[in-house]
């Protein structure tokens, strides 16, 4: 087997179409023959042909790990992730460590935005190989994964909690006194009642009893009360722009350019194609984490964009 694969690195594909049709003829048992085509096929760039030559080794032997994992890094190349997975778990359950089969599979779980698996896996290689580079990498990568997702949700929270600080007083069904009191005191939002407490509402001329009972009463059905956030300072609306640094008026030109006039590499590129990306401008209009959750974009794609937008004075939408 060795020689084939010896051949297959030298790419002398003829060569080696001879040697596994000599392995045939001298008695190679079916496993070794159909594994030994399927490597020969994979060579050859017929992925179809080298996953039935697997599944016909596997069939005929099926302690044949070698054929196992062809089988499952080539349906994983072709797209089928969920007849690779249970196949590279079914490896990772062997010992000594299948190294390949558990970091593929890492990378599978990370892609599917299982994160904890994912790290299980990179950690049994490390467990084994403490100094295995792929892996040390990997988990950084799935560790900034696992920070971005959270710092997302905190945005996404953000956002909500935000909206509904924002909401008018107008919006409520209030009284037309309670309504003229709470303008005259500059409260205009629900945020800006919810700084304030009873004693500052009372203390003001012409507001009473009945007017602070119904906004208490307004604020109790949405879970909400008086002074919640007294101690909070209302912040200025943040603009969704990026942060422009030097020339404003040179930046604004970068930002009508086209992705495709920027040079990035090809997976970075499908990838923001995949957001539907068209322009430097929107571009900058996305967080890090936002680009993060696009499939098969890492830390080394993230960082090259940040890279770029960096020669040009310009960053990624920052969270608030």
């Amino acid at each position: 087997m060795e020689k084939l694969l010896t051949l297959i690195r030298e790419g002398r594909i003829e060569d080696a179409e001879s040697h596994v049709n000599q392995m045939q003829n001298q008695g190679a048992s079916q496993a070794s023959w159909h594994y030994a085509r399927g490597r020969l096929c994979e060579a050859k760039g017929d992925i179809e042909e080298a996953i039935a030559a697997y599944e016909a080794a596997i069939e005929m032997d099926g302690t044949h790990l070698e054929a196992a994992f062809r089988l499952a890094f080539n349906l994983d190349l072709y797209g089928c992730e969920d007849r690779a997975v249970p196949i590279y778990e079914s490896l990772a359950a062997h010992s000594p460590t299948h190294v390949n089969a558990l970091i593929n599979l890492a990378v599978i779980y990370e892609d599917k935005g299982n994160h904890i698996a994912a790290m299980r896996c990179i950690d049994r290689v490390l467990t084994d190989f403490p100094n295995h580079a792929r892996a040390r990498l990997f988990r950084k990568d799935i560790e900034s994964s696992m920070n971005m997702q959270y710092d997302e949700f905190q945005e996404r929270t953000r956002v909500k909690r935000d909206a509904i600080m924002d909401t008018p007083v107008a919006d409520f069904e209030l009284s037309v006194r309670s309504r003229n009191c709470l303008k005259k005191m500059n409260i205009n939002s629900l945020g800006d009642l919810l700084r304030i407490t009873e004693a500052e509402l009372l203390a003001y001329k012409n507001f009473g009893e009945t007017s602070l009972s119904e906004i208490k009463a307004m604020l109790k059905h949405k879970g909400l009360r008086l002074g919640l956030f007294k101690d909070e300072t209302p912040v200025e609306s943040h603009s969704p722009m990026p942060a422009m640094h030097g020339d404003v008026d040179s930046s604004s030109s970068i930002l009508g350019r086209g992705l495709s006039e920027i040079e990035l590499s090809g997976r970075s590129r499908k990838c923001l194609q995949r957001l539907n990306l068209m322009s430097v401008s929107d571009l900058v209009q996305k967080s890090e984490a936002e680009l993060l959750s696009v499939k098969n974009f890492g830390q080394t794609s993230l960082n090259e964009i940040k890279q770029k937008l960096a020669e040009f004075n310009l960053s990624l939408r920052k969270p608030h």
